[in-house]
């Protein structure tokens, strides 16, 4: 059965309410700075990342000339996964003070008469795959779409491209290719 508040224990609660809404707009002002940063290949491979995961800024170092296509398109793949996880860190140490003010806030089964508490049914979302696109291990939902039906802005843009896999094929064909400018 929900509590019966008195007045002031709503003006409590409503002043509570708005303290939260300023916390979430410092947050989310403090949110669009953060950068993630994730290295590979033993330091050789630096991947920045925004607040929303994209990339910034991809780094070599003098050194990273050594490695060839496939070991380089790995590092990449491999900081920016870094980089990612590097910055839902840095999110979870902003979000926690807010999580903790959200977890003394009444539940709404708590102030309306009848209302189930629902917090238990909430789904948990699945982990995203960090399986390359058409491989195996990256088994699609059965309610989502397929990407082939999902139109992006750039769709067929890469088809050229080459994946890591494809260029350790290609440099098994001809390992005479090797890149020889140390500035790029």
């Amino acid at each position: 059965m929900a509590e019966r508040f008195s007045p002031a224990e709503l003006e409590g609660m409503i002043e509570g309410a708005q303290d939260q809404l300023r916390a979430i707009a410092r947050i989310q002002t403090e949110r669009a700075q953060l950068i993630g940063t994730g290295t590979a290949s033993r330091r050789r491979v630096t991947v920045s990342v925004n607040a929303d995961g994209v990339v910034i800024e991809t780094k070599f170092a003098s050194d990273a000339d050594d490695l060839d296509l496939p070991e380089i398109a790995k590092a990449v793949t491999e900081a920016a996964q870094n980089a990612a996880r590097d910055l839902a860190e840095k999110n979870r140490a902003l979000m926690a003070p807010l999580q903790g003010r959200r977890a003394r806030m009444p539940r709404l089964a708590d102030l309306l008469e009848g209302m189930p508490d629902l917090r238990g049914n909430m789904p948990t979302p699945p982990k995203p795959s960090l399986a390359p696109p058409n491989s195996p291990q990256r088994v699609p939902s059965s309610d989502a779409p397929s990407p082939a039906d999902t139109p992006t802005a750039d769709a067929g843009a890469y088809e050229d491209a080459v994946s890591y896999e494809d260029a350790a094929l290609e440099q098994q064909r001809d390992t005479r290719s090797r890149t020889t400018e140390s500035g790029w």
